[in-house]
Formats: structure tokens, sequence, C-alpha cells
């Protein structure tokens, strides 16, 4: 497969994974994308970064800072209500592409 290809599907839908691990409970930057970069392992930590920021541009997600083990204070994201809307439509939007690519016989 061309690898710029699967990059942009992977990217697609790179935005409803985070909010989905974000649902799940907060994390701090570099333990999510960590996490997600066991799963997409060419994206790289830079897009992962401006996809939480835009994240939080556009109120699907807000940071805060914390301290849970004396160590340096880290920036957390959490989920927002608007986020968590907005990943039951992504969802639901997914569910529906997989039905049709399904149909295809793909």
């Amino acid at each position: 497969m061309n690898t710029k290809i699967s990059a942009q599907i992977k990217k697609g839908v790179l935005e409803m994974c985070l909010l989905h691990k974000l649902s799940q409970q907060d994390y701090y930057g570099y333990n999510l994308m960590h996490e997600m970069n066991i799963l997409f392992p060419e994206v790289n930590s830079s897009t992962f970064y401006a996809i939480l920021r835009r994240l939080k541009n556009d109120g699907f997600a807000d940071i805060y800072y914390g301290n849970e083990s004396g160590g340096p204070t880290r920036k957390y994201y959490k989920i927002t209500d608007n986020g968590k809307e907005t990943l039951a439509a992504y969802i639901e939007e997914w569910e529906q592409l997989k039905s049709v690519v399904s149909e295809l016989g793909i």
C-alpha cells in the first residue's frame, strides 16, 4: 500500500482514537502519545501534539496541570462534554462507513 495513503487514512481516524482514549481517563501528553504510538508507529509526536492542540482549541478537550508523584508538573488532557458528543458522532459515522465498505465486499 502506498504509505502516503496509509498515513492519510490513519490520521483521519487518529482524532477519533485520541478522543476515545481521553473518554476512558485523563492523560498527560507524553503518556497518551506513547500509547497511541504503539498503534500508529508511523505517526510522529508532532502530529499527535498538533491534534491535541486542535482538540483543545475546538473545545473537545481541556488541559490542567498536575503533579502526582512529586516529580515535574505535567500537562494533562481530559475530554469535555462537547468532546464526548463529538466522539459519539465520530463513532456513529465510523460504524456507517464500516457498513458501506462491508457491503462493497472489502
